[in-house]
């Protein structure tokens, strides 16, 4: 089960993301990105934080940590924006906190180099788990002592919105011409070959057993949410077995920057941030 932790003090909203998160403070005395079931997404946006972050992290990818957060909406009274009340009001009890990473930068590909086997790794897991947000536009990556640190989970398995089309999901490809990884010549098969036999069903159990039931309960089309995670860990592990080998980078799309993937190590030379 993941840690437990009671929200002490909001501290402010982050603008950046479209579900409206907040830094609060806990009572173990850490700091945290608060995602709250209020938010227009609503609670599977924390189902898909849960169980993608928390597989990442089982594969070797850097995930910030991951807690159960309770919140008492009374703690922000004292907040002047009218949106942000209303969220809080809305998500008292149970919601997502993430681990806080101080002085992390935003990651800009013009700055920072990857190798193309950590890229490999971070456009397989994407595949996987179907991430449509961690393009040119919107990385959702960080950097953070100089390492590269994957956050924002919540647009990934978007099967689990229309559950009656998800069978089909599981064969489905992968288009990575917009992903912010693609110009580092990813080395997908070799993450394909590392990565895949470790998506085990006892991997996945493991896993989906982490999301709070309460976030599970009265889905259409499930008797129990047992059922339901049983769900998850099939499709997952059905896109494991061969999503390597449908993996595309081609064009970027024409509102970008560029349209070639390669262009920053032909048009600009990078540095690397220490």
């Amino acid at each position: 089960m993941l840690t437990e932790v009671t929200a002490t003090r909001y501290v402010t909203p982050l603008r950046e993301g479209g579900s409206l998160p907040g830094i609060v403070e806990a009572d173990d005395l850490g700091t945290y990105v608060m995602k709250f079931t209020g938010a227009g997404q609503g609670r599977k946006t924390l189902v898909a934080e849960v169980v993608c972050g928390e597989l990442g992290r089982r594969l070797g990818l850097r995930v910030p940590d991951l807690v159960r957060m309770q919140l008492d909406p009374v703690i922000g009274l004292s907040e002047p924006d009218q949106e942000v009340q209303e969220l809080l009001r809305a998500s008292g009890g149970l919601n997502l906190g993430m681990d806080f990473l101080p002085g992390s930068l935003g990651f800009d590909p013009l700055a920072f180099e990857v190798s193309s086997v950590e890229a490999g790794r971070v456009v397989w897991f994407d595949a996987l788990v179907g991430n449509v947000d961690r393009s040119w536009r919107n990385p959702n990556l960080l950097v953070w002592h100089g390492e590269l640190w994957l956050i924002d989970h919540g647009a990934t398995m978007i099967w689990h919105h229309n559950w009656p089309t998800a069978e089909r999901a599981a064969a489905r490809g992968y288009d990575a011409s917009d992903h912010v990884l693609a110009s580092f010549a990813p080395d997908v098969a070799r993450a394909a070959a590392e990565l895949a036999p470790l998506v085990t069903e006892e991997l996945l159990t493991e896993v989906v057993a982490l999301v709070p039931e309460e976030w599970l309960v009265d889905e259409p089309g499930f008797d129990s949410p047992a059922e339901l995670r049983r769900a998850y860990a099939r499709i997952l592990a059905e896109r494991a077995a061969g999503i390597g080998d449908r993996v595309t980078v081609g064009e970027r799309s024409t509102d970008g920057p560029s349209r070639v993937p390669g262009w920053l190590a032909t048009e600009l030379p990078r540095r690397a941030v220490k």
